[in-house]
C-alpha cells in the first residue's frame, strides 16, 4: 500500500495541470467540452469588458506577458517535493494580480494550449478538462476577492493574509476540480478516495508558499514603478 501511494502521489502531481490519459475517457470526456465552453463564455465577457476599459493593445500586451509567465511556471519552475509527492507552483493568483482577470484567463488558455501542442501532446485530449480546472477557480477567486480586499486598496499594498486568501481560493478550486475529474472518471472506489486524499493533503501545502511568491512579485513591481498600464494591471499601483 505504501509503495502504491508513493507511485500514485508522484503521478497525481501531473494531474494538477494535466489530467492524465485514462483518468477520464470515452464518452465521459464530452462533459469537459461543456465545462470548458462555459469557462470560455465567462472569459469572453471579461475580455470584452477589459477591451472597453483599457483597449485592445492593453489586452494583447498583457495576454502575451501572462502567456509567457504561464509557460515559465509550467515548464521552467522546479517541482517542489512535499512528503512523497511533488507539486507545481501555478501562481494563478500572481498573474491575476499583475495582469488582471482577462489577460490572466487568456494567458492560462494559451499557455496550456502551447504546452499541450508542443511539449506534452499526450495531454491534448484532456485540454478541455485541464483548462476548466484552471479557469473556473480563477473566476471564483476574482469574484470573491472584493469581499476581503477593499476597493481602495492597490494590489501592491496587499498583506500576506489577503494574498493567502486569494491563493486558498484558487488552489482549493483546482484541488476540487481535480478530485471531481478523478471521481467522475474512476468512480468512488476506496483506492480513489485514498489516493485523492493523499494528493489533496500534499498539494494544499502550496497555499502557504504561494502567497510569499505573490508578495515578492508585488514588492518587485512596486520597487520598479512606474510601469505603464499597457504592461501591468492598472490596479497594481492605484485602486
Amino acid at each position: 500500500m505504501t509503495v502504491s501511494l508513493i507511485i500514485y502521489s508522484h503521478e497525481i502531481q501531473e494531474i494538477i495541470m494535466h489530467i492524465e490519459p485514462g483518468v477520464v475517457d470515452g464518452a465521459k470526456i464530452l462533459l469537459s467540452l461543456a465545462t470548458a465552453a462555459t469557462a470560455f463564455v465567462v472569459s469572453s465577457k471579461h475580455i470584452t469588458s477589459h477591451v472597453k476599459q483599457n483597449g485592445v493593445a492593453s489586452l494583447a500586451t498583457k495576454t502575451l506577458l501572462a502567456t509567457v509567465a504561464v509557460l515559465v511556471f509550467f515548464e521552467v519552475f522546479p517541482k517542489q517535493p512535499v512528503g512523497v509527492s511533488e507539486v507545481h507552483l501555478i501562481l494563478g493568483s500572481s498573474i491575476f494580480l499583475l495582469f488582471s482577470l482577462a489577460p490572466a484567463a487568456l494567458g492560462l488558455t494559451f499557455g496550456l494550449l502551447i504546452q499541450s501542442l508542443f511539449f506534452a501532446q499526450t495531454d491534448l485530449p484532456q485540454y478541455f478538462m485541464n483548462i476548466t480546472t484552471l479557469l473556473v477557480p480563477l473566476f471564483a477567486m476574482a469574484a470573491i476577492a472584493p469581499k476581503f480586499i477593499d476597493p481602495n486598496t492597490a494590489y501592491s499594498d496587499l498583506t500576506y493574509t489577503q494574498t493567502l486568501k486569494l491563493s486558498a481560493i484558487y488552489q482549493s478550486g483546482i484541488v476540487a476540480w481535480v478530485m471531481f475529474w478523478a471521481f467522475y472518471g474512476q468512480g468512488f472506489a476506496v483506492e480513489t478516495f485514498v489516493n485523492v486524499g493523499v494528493f489533496a493533503a500534499a498539494y494544499l501545502t502550496v497555499i502557504i508558499v504561494e502567497p510569499v511568491a505573490d508578495l515578492a512579485l508585488l514588492f518587485a513591481a512596486k520597487r520598479l514603478k512606474p510601469i505603464s498600464s499597457l504592461f501591468v494591471n492598472t490596479r497594481l499601483y492605484k485602486a
